[in-house]
């Protein structure tokens, strides 16, 4: 009879934990639908002594704001990082898009190895950190 007891008041206690209430809260994700669209540079082979263009297009299809952006460009053997931009991630675009756009030449001085190969990688997120994230890339090698 005691376990029968304690068997009732488990289970009462079980579905009054799981049952849904009328407070309850529903949290909704938001759906960003990000894209980069990466205009410049493109996957061809460079020269040291190139200016690289750079224009890229970041935009919500849902047209949510664009919170935060990310530009760089690396190494593909070492990951070594030779641009990195805005210097502030959070832009907060609230048309739900944000044009990018910058010059970087790719020279000793600023890094860059003939006969090696880069990545430039385009990266779109929401208000928190991964949330909605995006990452675009292009591969380019570079001759002397």
């Amino acid at each position: 009879m005691k376990y029968f007891i304690f068997l009732t008041m488990f289970l009462s206690s079980f579905l009054l934990a799981t049952s849904c209430g009328e407070d309850e809260e529903v949290i909704m994700e938001t759906e960003y639908d990000y894209h980069a669209h990466i205009h410049a540079p493109n996957a061809e082979d460079k020269h040291v002594g190139n200016t690289l263009e750079i224009d890229i297009d970041f935009e919500s299809h849902a047209e949510q704001p664009v919170h935060h952006i990310n530009v760089r460009i690396y190494n593909v053997l070492d990951n070594m990082e030779i641009y990195n931009k805005p210097d502030a991630a959070h832009i907060h675009a609230t048309e739900g898009k944000h044009e990018f756009k910058d010059k970087f030449v790719l020279s000793n001085e600023n890094g860059v190895e003939a006969h090696s190969d880069w990545v430039l990688e385009a990266k779109v997120w929401g208000e928190e950190g991964g949330e909605g994230e995006v990452i675009e890339k292009i591969e380019f090698h570079v001759h002397p």
